[in-house]
């Protein structure tokens, strides 16, 4: 087991198999989007299976894939396939903004893959592309009813945006009413790629909740584990449940049993921090798997204690983008 400097257990990685991604959402990146890295900078699917087998054997059992938006990817499905057949690894999800995800549904439903957390900021087609900045809506729609109509566990990631999209909260529930999936309300994080920055915000999980308050005063909080960052609750009649994850607030970091590698390879533990580690040059050296699991030892003993103070130690931290540090 993998057990950080705060006594918390490391079991859940966050994966990023590209930096790359074909919306450009403006919370993000800039319209122009970043400087994204060179494929020779970025972890090959062998090295993605390799470090993958390496951390499961550390103690990580639960591996979710992410970006910038992994299906960008294909030859994906390779490591996917790999994945579902690793001793020791209990749960794998994958997170997307539903646009590419259509022809591998079959297969990843029987690979057994069917965690799947669709990025989503508004219902409403108009604010969808004024947000991304592309004519995507009806695909990534249509993906995400399939999905949901073939059985797979969706969960929808919302982030509250002022001025920009807090008109489809509502809207956007309407979702859970009628199908059993979770929209869950983010916070917005200044993770933009230097396109704007922000100390606090307007809309933070207390002001998410007052406002669905009002429409639906009988919503109820659900029990949750302890690990999740999400807080959930249900409201009567919906045969789903909403959540709200204060990722600005940053209330859960108290039991975080995450790690990040990005796509190049940086060991990432905490959001807010810088990475402790780069694990590309070492998967490509001799004695990788011994150097590899030296290095994340190193890393998971040296966390920050929550999100503040991390961002206390590294104060330029914002000007990266999210697509760059794996969602």
């Amino acid at each position: 087991m993998l057990i950080d400097n705060h006594n918390r257990t490391i079991n859940y990685l966050r994966l990023a198999v590209t930096d790359r991604c074909n919306l450009r959402c403006n919370y993000c990146m800039p319209a122009e989007g970043i400087n994204f890295a060179k494929n020779d900078k970025l972890l090959t699917i062998e090295e993605l299976k390799t470090l993958s087998g390496i951390l499961v054997g550390q103690g990580i059992d639960k591996i979710r894939i992410t970006g910038g938006e992994p299906f960008v990817r294909k030859d994906l499905m390779e490591l996917l396939r790999y994945l579902a057949k690793l001793d020791g690894l209990k749960d794998i999800s994958a997170t997307t903004n539903a646009t590419l995800i259509g022809p591998y549904i079959d297969e990843l439903k029987s690979l057994g893959i069917k965690n799947i957390n669709v990025s989503l900021d508004a219902i409403n087609k108009a604010t969808f592309e004024r947000i991304t900045r592309r004519d995507q809506y009806d695909t990534v729609h249509n993906n995400l009813i399939r999905l949901i109509s073939e059985g797979f566990n969706v969960r929808i990631n919302f982030i509250a945006l002022d001025g920009q999209n807090t008109q489809d909260i509502l809207p956007i529930l309407e979702l859970a009413k009628h199908y059993p999936v979770s929209v869950r309300f983010l916070e917005e994080m200044p993770f933009n790629g230097g396109s704007k920055t922000f100390q606090k915000i307007a809309w933070d999980y207390k002001k998410i909740l007052e406002h669905i308050r009002e429409a639906h005063p009988d919503f109820y909080k659900l029990e949750s584990p302890s690990t999740s960052t999400s807080i959930n609750y249900k409201i009567p009649g919906h045969m789903g449940t909403f959540g709200v994850i204060p990722s600005f607030s940053r209330t859960f970091c108290g039991t975080c049993n995450r790690l990040r590698v990005s796509a190049t390879g940086d060991v990432i533990t905490c959001l807010y921090a810088k990475p402790s580690a780069n694990l590309r040059d070492i998967m490509r050296s001799e004695n990788a798997k011994s150097n590899v699991e030296e290095q994340i030892l190193i890393a998971v003993g040296s966390r920050a204690k929550t999100g503040f103070e991390a961002q206390e130690k590294y104060r330029d931290v914002f000007s990266n983008s999210m697509t760059s540090i794996g969602g």
